[in-house]
């Protein structure tokens, strides 16, 4: 039995890692915007979509896109967010998600005009190379995708705790006025905010693109399980969200196992709901008295 089960926990962490840095960029636009971003899957089919044309068209393979991709989604959340949920927002929070949901809906259906439905992949050479770990082989984008998302997490919490602009968006996120009366933009840092947290769905793109599949509708699922990975982890909470997207990731990988692929994401849902019952701030959520 542990022949079985060690290679799907490894497996499982692997598309763990993936589930936590998509949320990440959700829990970091939560933690300092105060909103759900429900654009956030349809940047991540649009980011695929990138890597894709990348390398059909230029053979730019996905790995090295990485450094193409992420700096032009970084540019475009933080056009997205100066140039359009900002001003047709007006400041009021439910506004906001309005607009994200209003640009969900005319991303994923421009795409599906101009691309069609037609699931597109790419074939890479290293696409079904194996790694030995133990008694487990794994594929091995599998494993780069794994230590390059916990590589993107240790990143962000650099950027978060030690830079300057992270220090700004933690004093925005804790206190807008008091943020603006020390002389921060507050404006400049929010669009910064959606920036880096588009920025994190485009790696998670790059790294997903070799062993998956994009069409118009992809976005759907994952950020159906990141926004599931956000709330378990606790509203905010960067180490709840990396913690709980290997925990789903783990859950989704078992459950497949024993249950069958189609029914593996079943796993995810009853365990947010358990934990949720008993922890309703989620695992690393703070308690309001």
């Amino acid at each position: 039995m542990s022949i079985l089960i060690i290679p799907a926990v490894l497996n499982g962490l692997a598309t763990g890692a993936i589930y936590a840095l998509i949320a990440l960029g959700l829990t970091l636009i939560y933690g300092v915007l105060h909103i759900i971003n429900f654009a956030h899957g349809s940047l991540l089919m649009l980011a695929l979509y990138a890597a894709f044309f990348l390398h059909a068209l230029f053979g730019i393979d996905p790995y090295v896109a990485i450094f193409i991709v992420v700096p032009v989604f970084f540019c475009l959340g933080y056009a997205l967010q100066r140039g359009i949920i900002a001003p047709f927002s007006g400041g009021k929070e439910q506004n906001v998600l309005l607009v994200t949901l209003a640009l969900a809906l005319i991303i994923d259906n421009l795409a599906l005009y101009f691309w069609t439905s037609n699931t597109r992949t790419i074939d890479v050479a290293y696409a079904y190379d194996m790694l030995e770990i133990g008694p487990a082989f794994i594929p091995l984008p599998r494993v780069i995708a794994f230590f390059a998302a916990l590589g993107c997490a240790l990143m962000l919490w650099v950027i978060m705790s030690r830079t300057k602009i992270g220090k700004a968006i933690r004093a925005v996120a804790i206190e807008k006025r008091g943020a603006e009366l020390v002389g921060i933009d507050v404006q400049n840092t929010y669009a910064i905010c959606f920036g880096i947290g588009t920025a994190c769905v485009a790696v998670a793109a790059c790294l997903l693109i070799p062993t998956f599949y994009v069409t118009p509708q992809v976005g759907y699922a994952f950020v159906l399980v990141a926004f599931t990975t956000v709330v378990l982890g606790g509203m905010g909470s960067f180490a709840g969200a990396l913690v709980a997207g290997l925990l789903l990731g783990v859950i989704e990988s078992l459950c497949g196992l024993f249950l069958g692929e189609s029914l593996g994401q079943i796993g995810i849902f009853l365990t947010f709901i358990v934990i949720l019952l008993f922890r309703p701030s989620g695992l690393f959520g703070r308690r309001v008295a």
